[in-house]
C-alpha cells in the first residue's frame, strides 16, 4: 500500500505521519490488491468551529473508490475515527463483492436476500417530472426544498443535470457528457 500525506493549513509532522502510517496499515490487511491511500490532514482557520483538525483519506482499489472525511479537536482522535470509517467501508465492499453472484445466477435472489438482512437495500423509489430551468433557477429551487441537491432538466442542453450544495461554501453542477 503506498500512502501519501499531505498537510493543508499545516506543516505534517513525523510522528503524526508515523502514527498516520501506523493507523492505516490496517487497511492492507482487508485489501489484498495493491491500493494507494491518499491523506489530507487539514486545520480549519474558523474560530467558530470546534472540530477543527480534518482528516480526509481516499483509498484507491481495483473496485470502487473509497472515501472519508472525520473532524474532531485532535488530529489523532480524527485519524482514528477516519480509520475506523475506512475499515467499515472496507468490510461493506469486501462483503459486497462476495455476495455478488456471476451472469446468469440470480442477481434478483441476491438483492432479496441482502434486503431481508437490512443491508443496502433500496428503501424508497421516487418519480417526478423534470421541468426545463437553467442552473441558476434549479440553485433557487434547492434552496426552496431545502435538499443538498437537485435533479433537473437544462433548458440549454436538454440534458438532465444535477446542482448540490458544496461542503466549502457555493453548488456545484454535475453535467453528463455525451
Amino acid at each position: 500500500m503506498r500512502l501519501h500525506v499531505k498537510g493543508k493549513n499545516l506543516d505534517v509532522s513525523d510522528s503524526i505521519r508515523d502514527y498516520a502510517e501506523r493507523k492505516l496499515r490496517k487497511l492492507e490487511r482487508q485489501l489484498n490488491d495493491a491500493t494507494r491511500v491518499d491523506l489530507e490532514l487539514a486545520v480549519e482557520r474558523n474560530p467558530s468551529i470546534a472540530a477543527n483538525q480534518v482528516a480526509e483519506a481516499t483509498v484507491w482499489t481495483k473496485g470502487p473508490v473509497l472515501r472519508a472525511r472525520e473532524a474532531s479537536s485532535d488530529m489523532r482522535a480524527s485519524i482514528d475515527q477516519l480509520t475506523e470509517k475506512l475499515q467499515r467501508q472496507v468490510k461493506d465492499y469486501r462483503g459486497r463483492r462476495s455476495r455478488r453472484p456471476s451472469r446468469g445466477d440470480g442477481a434478483g435472489e441476491a438483492f432479496a436476500s441482502a434486503d431481508e438482512a437490512g443491508e443496502s437495500a433500496i428503501v424508497k423509489s421516487k418519480q417526478f417530472a423534470l421541468t426545463p430551468m437553467t442552473p441558476e433557477d434549479a440553485v433557487l429551487q434547492l434552496e426552496l426544498v431545502g435538499h443538498d441537491f437537485f435533479v433537473f432538466k437544462n433548458a440549454d442542453t436538454d440534458a438532465v443535470n444535477v446542482v448540490y450544495r458544496r461542503r466549502e461554501g457555493g453548488y456545484g453542477l454535475i453535467e453528463p457528457q455525451t
